[in-house]
């Protein structure tokens, strides 16, 4: 094919009227470009590198045990979901939006006291969502979320492997594999231990906790290879999950609660990474929940 000529046409300046509605266009489109370029500097393996410190670790264990007192005492007082925490009028809202198929999921903050709890280099990331899952039983249900080995099916691209490691009773060993794109390529080799507990015939939950989490540099390559835990990216280096499932008579609830700890984000770019720092766990926790419902649905 020969190479296109431009005419005389083609090369006429582009001009855009100066309204203000295009004005907020051009700051949205520079602001992007800031974010992407200041993200890749910054940002990238080879810009941000971190150790985990012992004070981080020990104020994470601070907000876990904060964060468990306070839902053991919820659900010994009947307020199993987060819904049940709500007002009536915005309980039954979002039980609606729900019940309709959407994902409700919301920030939580716990504290110690009135006071907030410091995590000197470190991020806490803690989100709740919940779906509703028409038709199905609480059995079906804990049928798909143990069947670890098929994880890599039912949560992909998000989990790339899983591995049931070891199985005793309602004790369970798990191995899953991470992966996560966006700017850059994030692997993780993630262990957990999980545990299941039963609140009535109708009522369950299963508490999740990372005891080994390693970042995987130049995966799919000859060279892959294991940071050594701790001294990497700080892209992740905590994760608890917390399911709970409530059987209705037309179906199940199912809630899916995430702590897990990163690295800080530097000053400089707060203000722009922050943003996505929101979004991801949103986007993760509606992915996960989806996969979730179309599982228990297809294997009904």
């Amino acid at each position: 094919m020969r190479p296109r000529t431009l005419s005389t046409d083609d090369m006429r300046p582009w001009i855009i009227p100066f309204t203000r509605a295009n004005l907020r266009r051009l700051c949205r489109v520079c602001t992007t470009f800031l974010a992407l370029w200041f993200f890749a500097e910054f940002c990238s393996p080879a810009a941000w590198p971190s150790d985990l410190q012992p004070e981080t670790v020990a104020a994470f264990d601070r907000y876990v045990r904060a964060t468990e007192t306070q839902t053991n005492r919820e659900i010994q007082d009947g307020d199993f979901l987060v819904i049940d925490r709500m007002p009536d009028a915005r309980r039954l809202s979002v039980q609606r939006q729900v019940r309709s198929g959407a994902v409700y999921i919301e920030q939580l903050h716990a504290f110690e006291g009135a006071h907030v709890i410091p995590v000197p280099g470190g991020l806490i990331h803690h989100w709740v969502g919940l779906t509703f899952i028409p038709g199905v039983t609480l059995a079906e249900t804990l049928a798909v979320l143990r069947d670890y080995d098929r994880y890599q099916d039912i949560y992909e691209p998000d989990v790339r492997q899983s591995r049931l490691l070891q199985h005793d009773g309602n004790e369970f060993a798990v191995h899953l594999q991470f992966y996560k794109q966006s700017i850059v390529t994030v692997v993780l080799n993630t262990d957990l231990d999980v545990s299941y507990s039963q609140f009535g015939d109708a009522r369950s939950q299963s508490v999740s906790r990372s005891t080994r989490i390693a970042e995987v540099e130049n995966p799919g390559k000859p060279d892959e290879h294991e940071y050594p835990v701790g001294k990497d990216h700080g892209y992740l280096w905590r994760l608890n999950s917390y399911w709970r499932i409530e059987e209705e008579r037309d179906g199940v609830y199912v809630q899916i609660e995430v702590i897990a700890l990163t690295r800080t984000v530097p000053a400089i770019i707060a203000w722009l990474v922050n943003p996505l720092l929101k979004s991801i766990p949103r986007s993760s926790i509606s992915r996960l929940l989806q996969g979730t419902h179309d599982a228990v649905l297809k294997a009904k």
